[in-house]
């Protein structure tokens, strides 16, 4: 085999799929990049066997073959190298050699034989959305997912496709985050348990750009993604996902419309009296036209009022602040309505369209303050 390729193509190509490289495996294989010159496209792929990536780097092919090349090693040189063209090479017995100016590189590589491709999926259904579509809706609910390993499914979320809308919903047991993006094709309905180790990557690899599409095609037991010129392949999650709906309700007793700017950066402020771990709430007090946010801690403490419109009965309410900070900040809207029914029931921010909606559940602050 023998590329040739630029250095901020290959750099490019090698930081999308070493995003699919495990951290730990018992397998050495799977510590390795694909290198693909077989045919007429330069391909490099990564693949834990949950989640696999593959890419396009523009460049020529002077000669075809594939080799499989550690990639922490692979990724650091590169990473090195002057910014000129690159010449990688191999010989029969996989030896490789990356040259790039007066730079040059021997390093063994392994067997493309050994290497656990991509499985070919056949691609029963699709949707299409915007990059920027995508990103965004894993932006503003990829937050709330959960780090325990008790429960599996809430590492995951939700992808349900209903009446020509997508539906994207995460939970960890304290908060639920859902948003909606309207399709512009008829789909058939499905739920789909995305892991959110998956979306995570695609999401940082998705330029976001408004024009370009992505195309979702899943089946029983995987989802793809295809955008540009990459592919991410990865495993669904088994099991059925958590009954949202009745976690939801439209009853309220208090309604209060604040602008999202204010009341994000008081509460920001508050957690300045709150040190990383601790469960001190942020306790508010809902009155006519004001909300009082007072904060407790042994560094010290924190009052602040904010006007505000309110219907209904006054209220008073403590909630962990971190949770209230991360939906805030992935709300574009200047003006926020909260939802409320007592200090016991959850808060429910969301707009009239219910394009987003994010459940929040209040804290006993008698017991803990």
């Amino acid at each position: 085999m023998k590329i040739l390729c630029t250095k901020s193509d290959l750099q490019k190509g090698v930081s999308i799929v070493a995003k699919a490289v495990p951290s730990k495996t018992t397998m050495p294989i799977l510590e390795c990049i694909l290198i693909d010159a077989s045919s007429d496209r330069i391909k490099l792929t990564a693949n834990d066997m949950e989640l696999g990536i593959q890419t396009e780097v523009a460049g020529s092919i002077q000669e075809n073959g594939m080799i499989a090349i550690n990639a922490k090693l692979f990724s650091e040189i590169v990473r090195k190298l002057p910014d000129s063209d690159v010449v990688i090479e191999t010989n029969d017995k996989y030896q490789t050699f990356i040259t790039c100016d007066k730079a040059k590189f021997d390093i063994v590589g392994k067997s493309a034989t050994e290497f656990s491709f991509l499985p070919t999926i056949e691609q029963e259904s699709s949707i299409e959305v915007s990059q920027f579509a995508l990103k965004e809706v894993i932006r503003q609910t990829i937050f709330s997912i959960s780090e325990s390993e008790s429960q599996k499914l809430m590492s995951g979320e939700l992808f349900e496709i209903a009446d020509n809308v997508l539906r994207v919903v995460s939970l960890d047991g304290h908060r639920i985050s859902i948003r909606k993006i309207e399709l512009k094709d008829e789909s058939e309905d499905v739920k789909l348990i995305v892991p959110g180790k998956t979306l995570s990557e695609v999401s940082k690899i998705l330029s976001g750009d408004l024009e370009n599409m992505v195309k979702i095609s899943y089946t029983k037991n995987h989802i793809v993604f295809e955008f540009d010129s990459t592919v991410v392949v990865s495993r669904l999650m088994e099991g059925e996902y958590f009954k949202i709906d009745q976690m939801l309700s439209n009853d309220y007793e208090t309604k209060v419309r604040v602008n999202k700017k204010e009341l994000l950066n008081a509460i920001d402020r508050a957690t300045l009296f709150v040190k990383e771990g601790d469960k001190k709430p942020i306790i508010i007090n809902i009155t006519n036209e004001s909300m009082d946010l007072q904060i407790k801690s042994q560094m010290g403490s924190m009052d602040e009022s904010i006007a505000i419109e309110k219907e209904g009965k006054d209220l008073l309410i403590g909630f962990n602040p971190r949770f209230l900070i991360d939906a805030l900040r992935v709300i574009d809207d200047e003006l926020v309505t909260l939802y409320l029914m007592n200090a016991k029931a959850p808060c429910f921010i969301k707009d009239e369209n219910e394009s987003y909606i994010y459940l929040i559940l209040p804290v006993n602050f008698n017991a803990v303050a």
